[in-house]
Protein backbone atom coordinates (compact mmCIF):
# COMPACT_ATOMS: atom_id res chain seq x y z
CA UNK A 1 0.00 0.00 0.00
CA UNK A 2 1.54 3.30 -1.09
CA UNK A 3 1.75 5.97 1.59
CA UNK A 4 2.74 9.62 1.96
CA UNK A 5 4.13 11.24 5.10
CA UNK A 6 3.06 14.87 5.39
CA UNK A 7 4.83 17.68 7.23
CA UNK A 8 3.01 20.56 8.90
CA UNK A 9 2.29 23.65 6.83
CA UNK A 10 4.70 26.43 7.90
CA UNK A 11 2.18 29.26 7.39
CA UNK A 12 0.49 29.04 10.82
CA UNK A 13 3.90 29.49 12.47
CA UNK A 14 5.31 32.32 10.32
CA UNK A 15 3.86 35.06 12.51
CA UNK A 16 5.92 33.73 15.44
CA UNK A 17 9.29 34.00 13.72
CA UNK A 18 11.36 36.85 15.10
CA UNK A 19 9.03 37.78 17.94
CA UNK A 20 10.64 38.72 21.24
CA UNK A 21 10.78 36.10 23.96
CA UNK A 22 8.19 38.05 25.95
CA UNK A 23 5.83 38.22 22.94
CA UNK A 24 6.28 34.47 22.45
CA UNK A 25 5.58 33.85 26.14
CA UNK A 26 2.26 35.70 25.80
CA UNK A 27 1.37 33.11 23.14
CA UNK A 28 2.62 30.15 25.26
CA UNK A 29 5.57 29.60 22.91
CA UNK A 30 9.15 29.00 24.06
CA UNK A 31 12.23 29.79 21.92
CA UNK A 32 15.00 27.26 22.50
CA UNK A 33 18.57 27.21 21.19
CA UNK A 34 19.36 23.90 19.51
CA UNK A 35 22.38 22.59 21.37
CA UNK A 36 22.38 19.01 20.09
CA UNK A 37 21.19 17.12 17.07
CA UNK A 38 19.32 14.86 16.96
CA UNK A 39 17.12 16.21 19.69
CA UNK A 40 14.74 18.85 18.31
CA UNK A 41 12.56 17.28 15.57
CA UNK A 42 10.95 19.97 13.37
CA UNK A 43 7.41 19.06 12.27
CA UNK A 44 7.58 21.40 9.26
CA UNK A 45 10.96 20.26 7.95
CA UNK A 46 10.54 16.66 9.15
CA UNK A 47 14.17 16.67 10.16
CA UNK A 48 16.17 17.23 13.31
CA UNK A 49 16.90 20.94 13.63
CA UNK A 50 20.64 21.56 13.17
CA UNK A 51 22.81 22.58 16.12
CA UNK A 52 23.13 26.36 16.35
CA UNK A 53 19.61 26.96 15.03
CA UNK A 54 16.57 28.01 17.04
CA UNK A 55 13.50 25.91 17.79
CA UNK A 56 10.07 27.16 18.77
CA UNK A 57 8.20 24.87 21.16
CA UNK A 58 4.45 25.38 21.06
CA UNK A 59 1.13 23.67 21.46
CA UNK A 60 -0.49 22.61 18.18
CA UNK A 61 -3.91 21.08 17.37
CA UNK A 62 -2.94 18.00 15.36
CA UNK A 63 -6.25 16.14 15.46
CA UNK A 64 -9.07 18.55 14.68
CA UNK A 65 -11.87 16.02 14.19
CA UNK A 66 -15.12 16.51 16.07
CA UNK A 67 -14.57 13.32 18.04
CA UNK A 68 -13.39 12.26 21.49
CA UNK A 69 -9.91 11.93 19.93
CA UNK A 70 -9.63 15.63 19.12
CA UNK A 71 -6.16 16.51 20.38
CA UNK A 72 -3.35 18.98 20.59
CA UNK A 73 0.13 18.85 22.03
CA UNK A 74 3.67 20.18 21.92
CA UNK A 75 5.67 20.40 18.69
CA UNK A 76 9.03 21.87 17.69
CA UNK A 77 9.23 24.12 14.64
CA UNK A 78 12.53 25.40 13.29
CA UNK A 79 12.33 29.18 13.60
CA UNK A 80 12.32 30.75 10.15
CA UNK A 81 11.31 27.57 8.33
CA UNK A 82 9.10 28.70 5.42
CA UNK A 83 8.69 25.51 3.39
CA UNK A 84 7.27 22.16 4.37
CA UNK A 85 9.33 19.06 3.71
CA UNK A 86 8.25 17.06 0.69
CA UNK A 87 8.90 13.46 1.58
CA UNK A 88 8.84 11.05 -1.40
CA UNK A 89 6.03 8.47 -1.33
CA UNK A 90 6.79 5.27 0.59
CA UNK A 91 9.66 6.95 2.44
CA UNK A 92 10.00 7.26 6.20
CA UNK A 93 12.35 10.17 6.98
CA UNK A 94 15.28 9.80 9.40
CA UNK A 95 13.56 12.00 11.98
CA UNK A 96 11.02 9.17 12.36
CA UNK A 97 13.22 6.11 11.76
CA UNK A 98 15.58 6.96 14.62
CA UNK A 99 12.80 7.16 17.24
CA UNK A 100 10.20 4.93 18.88
CA UNK A 101 6.81 5.79 17.38
CA UNK A 102 3.20 5.50 18.40
CA UNK A 103 1.11 5.07 15.25
CA UNK A 104 -2.61 5.82 15.48
CA UNK A 105 -4.94 4.92 12.61
CA UNK A 106 -8.10 7.06 12.26
CA UNK A 107 -11.31 6.66 10.28
CA UNK A 108 -13.21 9.45 8.50
CA UNK A 109 -15.03 10.40 11.73
CA UNK A 110 -11.75 10.91 13.59
CA UNK A 111 -12.12 7.74 15.64
CA UNK A 112 -9.15 5.46 16.28
CA UNK A 113 -9.44 2.21 14.34
CA UNK A 114 -6.13 0.76 15.51
CA UNK A 115 -2.87 1.79 17.17
CA UNK A 116 0.57 0.31 17.65
CA UNK A 117 3.97 1.22 19.02
CA UNK A 118 6.80 0.59 16.56
CA UNK A 119 10.49 1.26 16.24
CA UNK A 120 10.71 3.94 13.58
CA UNK A 121 12.97 1.80 11.40
CA UNK A 122 10.15 -0.79 11.30
CA UNK A 123 7.27 1.67 10.83
CA UNK A 124 6.79 1.14 7.09
CA UNK A 125 5.28 -2.33 7.53
CA UNK A 126 2.88 -1.09 10.23
CA UNK A 127 1.85 1.89 8.11
CA UNK A 128 1.09 -0.36 5.16
CA UNK A 129 -0.88 -2.73 7.40
CA UNK A 130 -3.02 0.11 8.78
CA UNK A 131 -3.66 1.61 5.33
CA UNK A 132 -4.77 -1.76 3.96
CA UNK A 133 -7.85 -1.41 6.20
CA UNK A 134 -10.48 0.40 4.12
CA UNK A 135 -11.75 2.17 7.26
CA UNK A 136 -8.43 3.96 7.80
CA UNK A 137 -8.16 7.41 6.18
CA UNK A 138 -5.06 8.66 7.97
CA UNK A 139 -2.42 7.73 10.51
CA UNK A 140 -0.85 10.05 13.03
CA UNK A 141 2.70 9.31 14.09
CA UNK A 142 3.74 10.43 17.56
CA UNK A 143 7.13 10.23 19.23
CA UNK A 144 6.26 7.54 21.76
CA UNK A 145 8.65 8.47 24.55
CA UNK A 146 7.37 12.06 24.92
CA UNK A 147 3.99 11.54 23.24
CA UNK A 148 4.42 14.50 20.89
CA UNK A 149 2.77 14.60 17.47
CA UNK A 150 5.26 13.92 14.66
CA UNK A 151 3.50 13.68 11.27
CA UNK A 152 0.39 12.72 9.34
CA UNK A 153 0.36 9.74 6.99
CA UNK A 154 -2.13 9.11 4.18
CA UNK A 155 -2.46 6.88 1.14
CA UNK A 156 -0.31 8.10 -1.76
Amino acid sequence: MAFQILALDPNPFASLYGLSDSALKERNVVRMPVTESPGFPCRVGLRDIPTGSTALLLNFRHQDAASPYRANGPVFVEEGRTTAAEIPPNTVPDVLTRRLLSLRAYDAAGMIVDAEVSEGRDAEAQIEKFLSDSNVVEIHAHFARRGCYAARIVQA
